[in-house]
């Protein structure tokens, strides 16, 4: 008999029983990588048939990819047409008018942390209506899985808070959500996969004892900036893009200051989708976290048309918390930007399916979703946003079991985090519906010119 030698048979065990750790330890339930159901499945290993057709076998195999492209659009719910002011900046891009740039902020948790969903939903807004540019990213990393497609994002010497935490109190957090402390020997460099960039801007705090930094595209230098103000208050430094230019940095930084991200555009019509995710975050993060003056000034300064507000994943699994507390601090977070932008459009977007292992095995969705889903469209309805009901388009209670057992499979082990196939599925969904909604505007605004017209014969 071999055995094996202690270091090994010590490392084996370790990684058995970090494994093993979100079965049996509820604080670590959301960063499962292994489900033990399921490992039998591959001992059990059938090899496939040969089919005489091998393409129309694989688009079989991979039906997940290709049904989305056949799936029909879930309608909004906009009975008060809350769309219309995003539906009709919307058409002044479509019709090429100057300057007709349509912004729109997506805030969320995880899956909006790694640039999932909003990727796809910016890649088929910009395929139809012109790409704008990509829009806000963070000058680093505050999570490994922080990403924006298309970006490349690394920095050193920062002191990364984001909002949904609790060490840093005075809730300047910037339009992202996450404030970067830093100084000498602070640094940042941001590559975008993207040559045609015209213009960039670097969010930053005004402060009394604030000292400075310089930015750089490639080896040249665009300015340096000076954040000593009397005031505190956010600070906003645009640069014109050398042409071709697509390596950033920010470095030379004296003194305390404090960042919050960058944002890249391109002086043509088209439309910007800004990815705005914070790790693991509840609406809180928003609704109460971030000092209201603050990031109103934020978000005037980014002049959205359309603000979609997509929480939920993380307070679904506490029921007495969605039953007793969900609501007020949706609420919350609506009237702030509600105060902020009173012209914009607003719209709730509900959370994906969270699913869980029942006592018999089966993968079933937690229990508080279904009531938390109910709210945000009940509450949607009485402060007049827009709703669209995530859980549902995607197919309703048991969508997460679905997709586990799906090939490929869309859902990691933990039942929440999407993979990058369902994380399409779920943006066409999204965009599908909001060009629905977008047609439905036109055709409105069509009749009433027609009734105009026929009026004045």
């Amino acid at each position: 008999m071999t055995i094996l030698p202690v270091k090994p048979t010590l490392v084996i065990a370790t990684l058995l029983l970090m494994c093993s750790a979100p079965d049996f330890i509820p604080a670590f339930k959301d960063y499962k990588v292994l489900d033990w159901h399921s490992t039998l499945a591959v001992l059990d290993f059938h090899a496939r048939q040969r089919h005489e057709a091998p393409l129309e076998e694989e688009q079989l195999r991979l039906k997940p990819d290709t049904e989305e492209q056949r799936t029909e659009a879930h309608p909004l719910v906009d009975a008060s047409h809350q769309l219309d002011h995003f539906y009709g900046a919307l058409l002044r891009t479509e019709q090429h008018a100057d300057g007709a740039v349509t912004q729109i902020l997506h805030y969320g948790d995880s899956p909006t942390t790694a640039d999932l969903i909003t990727a796809d939903v910016r890649a088929l807004f910009q395929k139809q209506f012109g790409d704008a540019g990509h829009g806000f990213a963070l000058i680093a990393k505050p999570w490994a899985w922080y990403g924006h497609r298309g970006i490349e994002v690394r920095g050193g010497g920062w002191k990364m808070d984001a909002a949904n935490q609790i060490e840093l109190r005075d809730g300047l957090f910037g339009l992202g959500g996450v404030s970067f402390r830093g100084g000498t020997g602070s640094w940042s460099r941001v590559v975008v996969k993207d040559d045609g960039l015209e213009a960039m801007e670097v969010l930053y705090l005004k402060q009394p004892d604030g000292g400075s930094f310089q930015v750089f595209a490639g080896d040249q230098s665009l300015g340096t900036i000076d954040t000593r103000s009397d005031e505190i208050e956010p600070g906003f430094a645009p640069f014109q893009v050398p042409q071709g230019a697509n390596h950033f940095e920010i470095k030379n930084v004296q003194g305390p200051v404090r960042m919050f991200g960058m944002r890249f555009g391109k002086n043509t019509p088209g439309v910007v989708y800004n990815s705005l995710g914070l790790n693991g975050a509840s609406v809180t993060a928003i609704g109460q976290n971030m000092s209201e003056a603050h990031w109103a000034a934020e978000l005037r300064h980014a002049r959205p048309d359309l603000v979609i507000i997509n929480y939920g994943t993380n307070e679904s699994v506490y029921s007495a918390y969605v039953d007793s507390s969900y609501e007020k601090e949706l609420r919350k977070a609506i009237a702030r930007v509600k105060r902020a932008l009173p012209d914009s459009s607003i719209m709730i977007m509900s959370p994906m399916d969270r699913g869980q292992r029942s006592d018999s095995g089966e993968i079933v969705t937690v229990p508080a979703l279904h009531r938390l889903v109910n709210i945000q469209q009940r509450v949607s309805a009485e402060t007049k946003c827009a709703f669209f009901n995530t859980f549902q388009a995607m197919g309703g209670p048991g969508t997460m079991g679905r997709w586990y057992q799906a090939e490929p499979r869309l859902v990691g082990a933990d039942f929440i985090h999407p993979m990058p196939a369902g994380a399409r599925i779920v943006g066409n969904l999204l965009y599908k519906s909001l060009i629905k909604g977008y047609n439905g505007y036109k055709l409105r605004h069509l009749q009433q010119r027609t009734a105009k017209l026929e009026e004045k014969k």
